[in-house]
């Protein structure tokens, strides 16, 4: 190997060996999209590998129904809402967002962690201090403890608007989606630290699908892919845990502890997919009062899609950014259609970003191999 120039060399070894290989590969991590776009890996690889990215950003898998949601409960009486920064631009049913309804006289603060909306609770409690859950696996456990922190500190004028997913169901759905034909998966580094990489072994052994986890450094991404391309061209399909330093097989027992302590499996809205069985994380009985939807009798609403926006299927992979009409155009940072657009992890946010990013094999964190 080229100590001078390690990534290089791997780049050069993927584009000889794999020349050939005709194959269609996703990613499920927003940020594993993010660090392939401002490396353009994609442009580096053979003409006959395909890289989609799949539906690895919770805030762009979450229904405008529940912005909505959270846009009409801010202007109630007395209620707060916090909120991580990456929604307040998420657009609602009415191509609103939490940014327009603060400007109209929401109460909405912009919070590090849940806990942070506990202290708010704690020391205003003449507030309703509601929390939007969102996320998956790796947000849950926070917000878990959070409400743990609540009812031990019997703070009663906290709650969560949950909409935690739970990966599974969705990935299965895309695998069985016969509009979707994929040979390979980088499942999320992030989430596999929580749920362990052995929660990704039905991928090989029930749909015979090459999956590795891998880090997020753009050498970790190029030896992830090198590692499915060779799977797929030897026939072979299994699981690869080739971001050990920080993924176990077992996971963060600990944080799975508290997960199950205070949720438990209920079905999930997805944008794209619709409501999967098991695919959410309901309250357990024990707290159900930190749920704002009974707190305050929330009635059920239906998510709408602004016309003409793709993201529903730019996050199954089903179509790219460029090909929505909104893309760039109507659609941008500053002024999203869709939460593709709005979110740190978004693929239309990424591909905008970096849509002048040209192919480089060297890499400012080259030095990981080195």
């Amino acid at each position: 190997m080229n100590d001078s120039n390690p990534l290089a060399e791997i780049i050069s070894c993927f584009q000889t060996d794999f020349a050939a290989l005709h194959c269609t590969l996703m990613e499920v991590c927003g940020t594993h999209t993010h660090v392939i776009r401002k490396a353009a890996i994609h442009q580096l690889l053979p003409r006959g590998i395909r890289l989609l990215s799949g539906p690895g950003c919770p805030v762009c898998v979450t229904g405008s129904a529940y912005i909505e949601q959270a846009i009409r409960l801010s202007q109630e009486p007395k209620v707060l809402i916090t909120t991580f920064g990456d929604l307040l631009k998420v657009p609602g049913n009415h191509n609103n967002s939490l940014t327009d309804a603060r400007a109209n006289g929401g109460r909405i603060k912009v919070v590090y962690t849940p806990l942070d909306a506990v202290e708010i609770a704690r020391t205003h409690p003449n507030l309703e201090v509601i929390f939007l859950g969102v996320g998956f696996e790796t947000t849950a456990p926070v917000i878990a403890l959070s409400l743990q922190t609540a009812r031990q500190q019997g703070i009663a004028n906290f709650t969560i608007l949950p909409a935690l997913k739970v990966l599974r169901p969705a990935l299965e759905a895309l695998l069985t989606d016969d509009s979707i034909n994929l040979d390979g998966l980088i499942a999320p580094g992030h989430l596999s630290v929580i749920t362990g990489a052995d929660a990704f072994g039905y991928l090989p052994e029930k749909y015979g699908l090459p999956t590795v986890i891998t880090g997020f450094k753009t050498a970790e991404i190029w030896l992830g892919l090198t590692a499915l391309a060779r799977q797929i061209k030897a026939g072979q399909a299994k699981l690869e845990n080739m971001y050990p330093q920080a993924v176990s097989n077992a996971g963060n027992l600990a944080a799975q502890k508290l997960i199950k302590q205070v949720f438990r499996v209920d079905d999930g809205e997805w944008r794209g997919l619709g409501v999967l069985p098991g695919s959410g994380l309901g309250f357990d009985k024990e707290y159900l009062r930190y749920d704002a939807r009974v707190r305050f009798q929330l009635e059920p609403l239906q998510s709408v899609e602004p016309p003409g926006c793709l993201c529903g299927m730019i996050i199954l992979g089903k179509s790219e950014p460029e090909e929505c009409r909104h893309f760039g155009r109507t659609c941008r940072p500053e002024h999203p259609v869709g939460p593709c657009m709005v979110s740190s992890e978004g693929t239309c946010a990424a591909h905008f970003y970096y849509r002048d990013r040209r192919a480089r094999e060297d890499d400012e964190d080259s030095s990981y191999l080195g």
